[in-house]
C-alpha cells in the first residue's frame, strides 16, 4: 500500500537518520524520469489518426434542436395545432434559419457567430440514447452507462494516447456539474486514478473566481517538499517493483509527480496576462453579463490543448426550458455563441483546428410540443450535436429526425456510435481499446457502437 505521513514518521524515529533519508531520496530523485515515464507517456495509435487532442463543449440540460441546427419548417407551420401527444400543441420555432457559408448549412439567427464558421461543422441531427432523465442521459453522454459506473470519455481518451503535457493534467474539466452525475462525468472509475480529469471551479461560481484546492503548500518550500516527495516515491516504488501487475501504484505516482510540477505550470496556463486585449474581446471576455464567464471557458481551453492537455470539457449550464424558450433561448446563446466562434477561428487561426476535435451539444434534445406554449420537454429519441476540425467532414449535416423534430429517422447515431466515430478520429479503435478489469475486458461502448464513416473527411 502507498505509504502514508504517519508511516513516514514512523519510519524516521525508527532508525532513518538524515544521511540515510537523504541518499534515498537522492536515489529516488535519479531513478524518477524513467519510473514515472510509464502510465502517461504518448502512445502510438491503432491507425493514423486525423485528430490529437479533443474540447467537449458541454452544454448541460438538453438544447433545443428546432431552435439550433435542426431547422422544421413543418413544425412550424403547424404552430398551435395538436400534436401526437394527447393535450398538446405543436410549437413552432419563433426564429428564422438561413444558409450559411458554400455549403449552405441551414442555422438558426440565435446563433450568428458560429453561423459564420458552418463549414467548418458537421452537424448531427440523428442523435438519439437510452433516457429522457437528466443524470442519467447526462452519464451515458460522458461514459456510455447508464446503469454501471464507468470510466469517462476523456481517461479513456488519455488512457489510449497518454498525455503531450509534463507540467498539467491530460484531462482538464472546468465547471463541471456537481449534480447529475457529478464527479462520475469525468471519473476514471476502474483505470488507474492518473487518467481522471482534474476539475476546475463549480457551476455554482463564474469560472474568474476559481480556485484549483490543495495546489500549494506553504508550509514547506519547494527544496524541501521535492525531498520530502522523493522519499515517499521511493518507497511507493518498492511497493510497485513487489507487485508489478498492479496499475494503481503506478497511476498514484505518477498523480504525486504531476501535482508537484502543477504548483508553477497551473497558474500560468489560467492566466490571460500574455494574451492581447483584441483577443479577450474576440472571446467576450469583460462582458459580465452575456459572454465573459464562457469566454474565460473558451479562451482557458485553447490554452490548455495549446500546452498539450490532451482532452479539455467545458460546462455550460441550464438549457433545461420546460418553459420560458422566448426568454431563455436568446440569453443561453447569446452566452455562448461567441465564444464559440472565437474558439474556432482562434484555433483555425494558430493551425489547431485540423487536429483538435471540438464537440458541442448536451444530453438530449427537447420535444416539438408544449401544453403551456412556452415550453419543451425531454427527448432522448431525436437530437442535434456538432463536431469541428480534427478529421470531420465540415459543411455538413448527417441524419435527421422526423419533420417534427420527435425522434431520428436517417442515419441515426447512438451515443455509443458517436463515442466510436470520436475514438476512430483519435486513431483509436474502440473494439481494441479495453481494459481489464474483475475479469473481463471493458471498453467505452461496451458491445455496441459503429463509427459513423461519412462524417470523416
Amino acid at each position: 500500500m502507498l505509504i502514508s505521513r504517519r508511516e513516514l514518521l514512523r519510519s524516521q524515529t525508527a532508525g532513518f537518520g538524515l544521511l540515510a533519508l537523504s541518499a534515498l531520496a537522492t536515489r529516488s530523485a535519479q531513478s524518477a524520469e524513467a519510473a514515472d515515464a510509464g502510465a502517461l507517456r504518448p502512445r502510438d495509435t491503432h491507425f493514423p489518426a486525423k485528430a490529437k487532442r479533443v474540447i467537449f463543449l458541454c452544454m448541460r440540460g438538453g438544447p433545443s434542436h428546432m431552435e439550433t441546427f435542426d431547422y422544421k419548417p413543418q413544425l412550424n407551420a403547424d404552430h398551435g395545432k395538436p400534436s401526437r401527444t394527447k393535450g398538446q400543441k405543436f410549437f413552432g420555432s419563433q426564429w428564422a434559419f438561413r444558409q450559411h457559408g458554400e455549403s449552405g448549412l441551414p442555422i438558426s439567427d440565435l446563433y450568428p457567430h458560429t453561423a459564420r464558421l458552418a463549414d467548418e461543422l458537421c452537424v448531427l441531427n440523428g442523435m438519439h440514447c437510452d433516457s429522457p432523465e437528466h443524470a442519467a442521459a447526462l452519464t451515458q453522454l460522458h461514459t456510455g452507462s447508464i446503469q454501471f459506473h464507468r470510466p469517462s470519455l476523456g481517461s479513456w481518451v488519455l488512457y489510449g494516447l497518454g498525455s503531450e503535457c509534463d507540467n498539467l493534467p491530460g484531462f482538464i474539466s472546468i465547471k463541471p456539474p456537481a449534480i447529475l452525475g457529478g464527479e462520475r462525468n469525468y471519473n476514471s472509475a476502474f483505470l488507474p486514478p492518473v487518467y481522471q480529469g482534474s476539475a476546475i471551479g463549480t457551476m455554482s461560481q463564474p469560472v474568474s473566481k476559481a480556485q484549483i484546492e490543495n495546489l500549494r503548500r506553504d508550509d514547506l518550500p519547494p527544496g524541501e517538499q521535492r525531498r520530502q516527495l522523493d522519499l515517499i516515491q521511493s518507497l511507493n516504488r518498492q511497493a510497485l517493483a513487489a507487485r508489478v501487475e498492479e496499475e494503481q501504484f503506478e497511476g498514484v505516482i505518477e498523480s504525486y509527480e504531476l501535482a508537484f510540477r502543477m504548483q508553477s505550470a497551473l497558474p500560468d496556463a489560467m492566466s490571460f496576462a500574455d494574451e492581447t486585449e483584441q483577443t479577450l474581446e474576440m472571446y467576450g471576455v469583460g462582458d459580465k453579463k452575456k459572454t465573459d464567464d464562457f469566454g474565460r471557458q473558451c479562451l482557458l481551453a485553447r490554452r490548455f490543448i495549446e500546452a498539450g492537455v490532451r482532452f479539455v470539457e467545458l460546462t455550460h449550464d441550464n438549457w433545461d426550458h420546460h418553459g420560458g424558450v422566448a426568454r431563455l433561448m436568446p440569453a443561453r446563446c447569446e452566452q455562448t455563441d461567441q465564444p464559440i466562434a472565437a474558439l474556432l477561428t482562434d484555433l483555425r487561426q494558430r493551425g489547431l483546428l485540423e487536429d483538435t476535435l471540438v464537440i458541442w451539444g448536451g444530453e438530449f434534445g427537447r420535444t416539438p410540443d408544449d401544453p403551456r406554449g412556452d415550453g419543451r420537454g425531454h427527448n432522448n429519441k431525436g437530437f442535434t450535436m456538432w463536431l469541428a476540425g480534427g478529421g470531420v467532414r465540415g459543411g455538413t449535416a448527417y441524419g435527421a429526425t422526423d419533420e417534427y423534430g420527435y425522434e431520428a429517422v436517417t442515419d441515426r447515431m447512438h451515443i455509443h456510435d458517436l463515442h466510436a466515430t470520436l475514438l476512430h478520429l483519435l486513431g483509436l479503435d474502440h473494439k481494441r481499446l479495453t481494459y481489464r478489469y474483475a475479469g473481463r475486458n471493458f471498453r467505452l461502448t461496451d458491445v455496441h457502437g459503429q463509427v459513423a464513416l461519412p462524417v470523416i473527411a
